[in-house]
């Protein structure tokens, strides 16, 4: 897409953000595209991750009614999160226990009779992939590591193998199977799993039999601890393990045979799971592993580390870019390891391939370009620290700053002049303010069936009053004064926010308004970022010699 087309677009948004503005699942909205030909066409994006512009889709909706009514999908999360609050998950498993023909279920009636109206208009593997994407997406907000984000599945899947026919894939941590199934996707393979959450462990097992996966089975029981598969060597082994948990059970482990390349310390739980996942792949096989960065050179490890890169154990590290993880915005990596099979050619290595991608956009694409990537010789890993962090080994010379100063610094004069176009043309007010006259409360809206409340955020639930005119003004200053105490401390509470009286017509005048701020905003944080890393390249240029300032 041109630039002046780019411009002209405005805000874009993602399928996901269509589905937050509806009210509904990602499911849905590709439903939707399917369905509707009027639907709006992608205005840039990727063919995997389309981009649509804010104001043909919110013209599409408004002709279509969608997201003016909560859909039932809807009705059954939020009478979940009722019942089961902060175990939703035991919620979920309980509902894929009904689609799936559990005689016994253990939902409420009020919620069992939801599901069965559902379950006579949708087909219970849609609604069962609608709820567990409705999940992953709250856990993300919430920024909560309960579920593997769906960046770090991507990415996962992006550098594994693809299983050879009849092979066998393992995740000894598996949570709600999201991992395990992602890489195993369009082949044969046998799906091994365990996950010590007997909720997640069910939900896990249930959702694979609703999709039709015959060959997954998930069990219960910590790994560490209570190993399910003593016996099970897998062709590739996927794990994205509990992070900084130092009660993993190190004393009553010491003299366990998994610990082949050394006892992993307390502190280095994870280096504990990689030798789980690694003492479970049979020859030839692979094994990518999601570890904090600090793994990658913590004192406490470094005798494991040098063990994996004397062996040839160790063939990749990926350091994936920050805002990957969802529970905080630090860098992660992948460590992609194989086994020896004791063929000669295929074992003998004599680097390491580092690959840095922290500088790109977590959205952003997978393939490194050639300055991201450096194939380390194992004798220069092998010294006192053993740091296998990849931006400690990629040199500054290898990049071509020119080139990437250049295509950084078109892309922000390009956000920048699309920038001034998103702030809306305001005029000068009246008075009394908008809030200094008739109003009404988010609390009176609500018991009038006027607002509904989607993961705990307020949105309309009537053709009578617009949902983007709520928000905004529940984010004015006088609204936040309201959820602020007498302490000062801050305390999110909409309920007692109020918003002035209007029909629907000003509403959606004003909604307009308020959604070109919010799309000024997302631009004005993005062209930050961009910024940040055009100042640090051209440091970093200048620094190294790639760049010299003009006379």
């Amino acid at each position: 897409m041109t630039e002046n087309a780019a411009t002209s677009v405005g805000a874009l948004v993602t399928g996901a953000e269509i589905a937050r503005l509806a009210g509904v699942t990602r499911a849905a909205v590709s439903n939707w595209r399917r369905r509707y030909d009027d639907f709006p066409a992608p205005a840039g994006g990727a063919a995997n991750s389309p981009l649509f512009a804010l104001v043909e889709v919110q013209a599409w909706l408004d002709k279509q009614r969608k997201g003016q009514e909560i859909s039932p999908e809807v009705e059954l999360w939020q009478a979940l999160r009722a019942v089961y609050g902060e175990q939703m998950v035991a919620g979920l498993a309980e509902v894929a226990a009904v689609l799936a023909g559990d005689p016994s279920p253990g939902l409420p009636e009020d919620v069992m009779a939801r599901v069965r109206r559902l379950a006579r208009s949708e087909a219970p593997v849609d609604l069962v992939n609608g709820l567990t994407e409705r999940f992953v997406d709250s856990a993300r907000r919430a920024g909560s590591d309960q579920v593997t984000p769906e960046r770090i599945v991507r990415a996962v899947r992006h550098f594994a193998p693809v299983p050879p026919s009849g092979a066998t894939v393992f995740d000894p941590a598996c949570g709600i199977g999201l991992l395990l199934l992602s890489v195993a996707s369009g082949t044969d393979a046998r799906c091994c799993g365990q996950e010590s959450d007997a909720d997640s462990a069910r939900f896990a097992q249930l959702r694979a039999d609703l999709l039709e996966c015959t060959r997954v089975t998930v069990v219960e029981g910590d790994s560490l601890r209570a190993d399910a598969w003593p016996d099970l060597r897998a062709d590739l082994v996927v794990c994205d393990p509990p992070a900084g948990v130092t009660e993993w059970g190190r004393e009553e482990l010491l003299l366990d045979s998994r610990w082949e390349l050394g006892t992993p310390s307390k502190a280095e739980g994870e280096l504990a799971w990689l030798q789980h996942a690694y003492a479970h792949t049979e020859p030839g096989g692979h094994v990518l592993m999601v570890m904090p960065a600090s793994v990658a050179y913590r004192k406490a490890g470094r005798r494991i580390r040098a063990e994996l890169v004397r062996r040839g154990i160790l063939r990749q590290v990926v350091a994936l870019p920050p805002g990957v993880a969802t529970s905080h915005a630090l860098p992660v990596h992948i460590w992609c390891l194989r086994r020896p099979d004791g063929t000669g050619d295929a074992d003998t290595r004599h680097t390491v391939r580092m690959v840095d991608l922290t500088g790109n956009s977590p959205d952003g694409s997978l393939d490194p370009r050639p300055d991201q990537v450096a194939e380390v010789p194992l004798i220069e890993l092998l010294d006192d620290t053993v740091d296998l962090t990849p931006g400690a080994h990629l040199r500054p010379r290898q990049r071509d700053f020119l080139e990437e100063y250049a295509v950084l610094r078109q892309e922000v004069e390009k956000r920048i002049i699309r920038l001034v176009g998103l702030l809306p043309v305001l005029a000068e007010g009246g008075e009394p303010g908008s809030l200094d006259g008739a109003t009404t409360s988010i609390a009176e809206l609500a018991r009038a069936g006027l607002v509904s409340y989607v993961d705990s955020e307020p949105v309309s639930a009537s053709d009578q009053l617009d949902t983007d005119y709520l928000q905004g003004f529940l984010r004015s200053s006088a609204n936040a004064r309201r959820s602020t105490s007498t302490s000062g401390s801050h305390r999110l509470d909409t309920r007692g926010a109020r918003l002035p009286r209007m029909g629907i017509d000003e509403q959606r005048r004003y909604g307009t308004a308020f959604r070109s701020l919010s799309a000024f905003e997302q631009d004005v944080r993005e062209i930050g970022e961009l910024g940040r890393q055009l100042a640090d390249l051209a440091r970093d240029g200048l620094a190294a010699g790639g760049l010299v300032p003009e006379d």
